[in-house]
């Protein structure tokens, strides 16, 4: 939406970050205007309208702010800068640069440029003249912290171009010429490597959008082995405050196989926020053998913001991720915690006096998370090429209720459920992913069953859904046992409970602070399901209860010093020997087979 005659308007009533504004020309929902007080100009957003009103939901702190300040109304909705020079940046949720700003507490009304106007890049063209494109195709590549940044014919443009011409090969500022393309009116097109695009509207320059296939390899095992997500999927990671969400996120963007991390703050709790700007500048990335933060964004929501800015920094996250998803880039985008997002709505939503739905949240919630978790996804670009956007949000339900309605909400839309279990963080099982209550739905997809029939074998299935039968088995004879104690019950219940807690410890649970342990390749876990899964299906001896869980404990040791070697290892191989001898002592195959030899 663009205007040349600027509408403008007066504050006539504020509570809180909530200001009414009259207006005296027309007005956009979604539009950014600008309050003027004294020397400041404050931004906003329009959030809704009446006949002669205006409520804009303000993203600075409005105090001393009074009825009659003026009003510009910008006639655009609120929009990212996109171009190269973002990767490794530290932005808020307005997509300022927080690297170019002064002070422990920002000021009112200072804004940043996102992009490096100074810096050049070397171009590479890839269009010719001559080429017929159109709104996303690429132009031409520079190198971004050594990852193609793909120039692209931009997004806002409709119909098919021709390209009249296109920069030679060398260095360019962003906001230099690139590229001129004609529209088949005959208008000329000055195309530069910045281009913007509102935040609260998908980028959709992609060809089709198919439903996820390809796994998505985390090096997580509860992940990878019992509930995998796809490249281009959707989860999210409930839980009580404590149990690891902020940490379980942080081990995913480190290890997943992605091009591009994306992490939204948007929760705005500082220990978490400094943990990232001070732990991601020193973590060693696995894929390149740099820092982790040269292929990482992060998006904070500041402290001295309103609440507002959460919902903006979301919207800004993800408006990124589809930028380089159009370069045929695979995007892992994490936001923590879209409770913070939620309760930012319902407070906009109560000072509007708008009818509230359960917990007083806004009745139109579940759309809105909806469309939010719709933007990711998996698609085919006009080159043939793809990218994908995969996207992990955690929530943070008030006492761990999951059936609050932002959990409730989300799971309909996020076809991945991690819910952390409060009993397994105190017990110390982490990654605390209760694997019971947790699924994925990707499971089902008959393309992802394909996929991985080819690349695991067409066992690897039913393993994992033989896996989590002998967990759900292992729970119900506990639960026995802790109620009729532990000789009140036969043997085979203690072996149920003991082949269950082998699958938990060495299966998944994982050291974060072991260096082979932290992150496990998929070949390596298909080789220690397996063999897990033979210890199950095994018969053994027992004569008394107390020799069922001195096994166990022996063999889950073994096994867990195997998680620790390098895989297949002189050391690993050694290991697996002494764990052969060990199941020999109370196998009933073994004996049998040394009284027949006798």
């Amino acid at each position: 939406m663009e205007k040349n005659d600027k509408t403008t308007g007066t504050v006539t009533g504020i509570i809180a970050n909530l200001v009414v504004v009259d207006v005296n020309g027309p007005v956009g929902q979604n539009e950014i205007c600008y309050i003027l007080h004294n020397q400041e100009r404050l931004m906003a957003e329009v959030i809704k309208i009446t006949e002669k009103q205006a409520y804009v939901q303000v993203f600075e702190n409005t105090r001393g702010l009074k009825p009659g300040s003026k009003v510009e109304f910008e006639g655009h909705m609120l929009e990212v800068t996109l171009g190269p020079g973002m990767l490794s940046r530290n932005y808020d949720g307005l997509q300022n640069d927080l690297d170019k700003m002064e002070g422990v507490f920002l000021k009112r009304g200072e804004y940043t440029d996102p992009l490096d106007r100074e810096k050049k890049w070397h171009f590479i063209p890839l269009a010719s003249e001559g080429d017929e494109v159109i709104a996303g195709d690429w132009l031409g590549e520079v190198e971004e912290n050594g990852m193609p940044h793909r120039i692209m014919v931009p997004f806002k443009l409709q119909g098919s171009y021709i390209v009249k011409s296109v920069a030679k090969e060398g260095d360019y500022t962003v906001d230099d010429e690139i590229a001129v393309i004609e529209s088949t009116n005959g208008e000329s097109i000055s195309v530069n490597m910045v281009q913007k695009w509102p935040v609260k509207i998908p980028i959709k320059t992609y060809k089709e959008k198919p439903r996820p296939f390809k796994l998505l390899e985390t090096g997580v095992r509860c992940i990878d082995t019992l509930n995998p997500i796809t490249e281009g999927g959707t989860g999210f990671i409930p839980g009580p405050f404590g149990t690891g969400k902020t940490v379980l996120q942080h081990a995913i963007s480190k290890q997943a196989e992605a091009d591009i991390v994306i992490m939204a703050a948007c929760g705005e709790r500082a220990n978490e926020v400094v943990e990232i700007f001070k732990e991601f500048p020193e973590l060693d990335d696995p894929r390149t053998g740099k820092k982790l933060i040269e292929r990482t964004i992060i998006v904070a929501n500041t402290s001295n913001m309103p609440v507002a800015a959460r919902e903006a920094s979301v919207y800004t996250a993800m408006t990124l991720g589809e930028y380089y998803r159009t370069m045929g880039l695979k995007v892992l985008l994490m936001a923590d915690s879209t409770s913070r997002w939620a309760q930012a709505l319902r407070e906009m939503s109560n000072r509007m006096e708008e009818l509230p739905g359960p917990d007083a949240f806004p009745m139109d919630l579940s759309a809105i998370i909806s469309n939010f978790y719709s933007r990711a996804g998996f698609v085919r670009l006009n080159n043939g090429k793809t990218g994908s956007i995969t996207f992990i949000g955690t929530v943070s339900p008030a006492g761990g209720n999951l059936k609050e309605p932002v959990t409730e909400n989300t799971r309909k839309a996020a076809r991945c459920f991690y819910g952390l279990s409060q009993d397994r963080a105190d017990s110390k099982r982490y990654p605390a992913i209760d694997p019971i209550d947790s699924y994925s739905k990707y499971l089902e997809y008959p393309e992802l069953q394909e996929t991985l029939s080819k690349t695991l074998g067409e066992q690897w299935l039913s393993n994992v859904l033989k896996a989590k039968d002998v967990l759900l088995r292992g729970r119900e004879a506990n639960e026995q046992i802790n109620i009729l104690g532990d000789d009140g019950v036969p043997i085979d219940f203690h072996e149920r409970f003991w082949k269950a807690e082998l699958i938990d410890f060495v299966i998944l649970q994982q050291d974060a602070f072991d260096q082979i342990d932290a992150s496990t390749p998929l070949e390596r876990q298909k080789y220690m399901l397996e063999k897990v899964l033979s210890i199950v299906d095994a018969q053994f001896n027992f004569n008394h209860f107390e020799e069922v869980g001195n096994f166990f404990k022996r063999v889950i040791n073994q096994l867990k010093q195997m998680n620790y070697s390098e895989f297949k290892s002189e050391q690993f191989n050694n290991f697996e020997k002494e764990l052969d001898d060990i199941l020999n002592e109370f196998s009933i195959e073994a004996e049998e087979t040394q009284q027949a030899t006798a």
